[in-house]
């Protein structure tokens, strides 16, 4: 007849901790929430929110979120109602359009699109002027969009806010 063992292991106290204990420690954390974490977030789980940029709702967003098994991936669906608003950042930016018609400015050039197409902004050392438009204001125009966070901290890719999205109204 095999014995119960009980084993309880005990935490350290982390105010004593040499760094390399605590990148264990840490390294464990990470595994951790990348197991225990969300692998479904549903759409209700998350908020439409009005920014500078226009109508947003994010799904994944390293500051902001920790419930979800990846959380180095800034994931959000952007209703563009008229136009979104511009700005400039380095690139590294996947865009699928999920409904409507419309078109990017990227560095003064246009870019046409449409339901089921993909966008990229590549990385450009002086970053990407864009701006996004509905070509049928009144209808629905979507898209979702996958940025690689640790690509941009490595980048340190900056946001500069240029135009306003016409749907923001500062507090």
């Amino acid at each position: 007849m095999s014995e119960r063992v009980r084993v309880s292991e005990r935490e350290r106290d982390s105010s004593n901790e040499d760094t390399y204990e605590v990148v264990m420690r840490k390294r464990k954390e990470f595994c951790e929430s990348q197991l225990m974490g969300k692998v479904v977030i549903k759409d209700s789980d998350r908020e439409w929110e009005m920014s500078r940029q226009g109508r947003l709702k994010y799904y994944l967003q390293p500051h902001k979120f920790s419930d979800a098994a990846l959380r180095d991936w800034q994931v959000f669906t952007h209703d563009i109602r008229r136009h979104s608003g511009s700005h400039r950042h380095q690139g590294g930016l996947i865009i699928f359009v999920i409904e409507g018609t419309g078109y990017t400015i990227e560095d003064g050039v246009r870019y046409d699109w449409e339901e089921g197409d993909l966008l990229l902004l590549a990385f450009k050392p002086d970053g990407v002027e864009h701006q996004h438009f509905n070509l049928d204001p009144g209808k629905p125009c979507k898209w979702i969009a996958f940025i690689f966070w640790p690509y941009w901290d490595q980048l340190a890719s900056e946001m500069t806010q240029g135009e306003l999205s016409p749907d923001f109204k500062p507090r």
